[in-house]
């Protein structure tokens, strides 16, 4: 049976960011969405670190926090902790469920996991939608070779039959 979800996917989703090469959530976001402080998230995830190995969770640098802070709107100065944040892989937001043990938690955790699925299948889809425009593009640069090859065949036969039009004809008999 599907759940309805208390928090959209789409509010989700525009809180997952790519960094490393990874899509992440910030540990802001995620303690905003459990409904509990950013220093108890954090303190449960300190306090159950060896579960959130590096492909789980890392913690920003401050170059990379400054530009994440300076493409989103949300994330203003004197706001959010002084120290720097966690972000969560999709496997990182799955273990928070077992050191998170809420109701709201483990709901919240099925929408994240639900939203980073649904964001797979929408990049996947674009991958696709996007190799085949490039195959599409090959094989139309390849038929208008042929065609313009085609076509100046065409011109090459006309300018023949234009030049033979305008030569002198000879005179028949006296």
């Amino acid at each position: 049976m599907v759940q309805k979800l208390i928090i959209p996917i789409e509010n989700i989703v525009s809180n997952i960011f790519l960094i490393r090469n990874e899509k992440v959530i910030l540990d802001s976001d995620l303690a905003g969405l459990y409904g509990v402080e950013n220093k108890v998230l954090k303190r449960a995830v300190r306090r159950n670190i060896e579960r959130f190995p590096n492909d789980f969770m890392f913690e920003l640098t401050q170059k990379e926090f400054n530009s994440l802070r300076s493409k989103s709107g949300t994330l203003k100065r004197g706001q959010h902790s002084k120290y720097l944040p966690f972000v969560f892989t999709e496997q990182g937001v799955a273990m928070l469920s077992s050191v998170l043990q809420s109701k709201q938690a483990i709901d919240v955790n099925i929408g994240i996991i639900r939203a980073f699925v649904q964001l797979r299948k929408t990049l996947d889809s674009s991958k696709k939608i996007s190799q085949k425009i490039k195959e599409l593009e090959s094989t139309t640069n390849e038929r208008l070779k042929e065609h313009d090859n085609q076509i100046r065949i065409i011109f090459e036969a006309i300018k023949q039959l234009i030049k033979e039009e305008e030569k002198p004809m000879r005179k028949i008999g006296y």
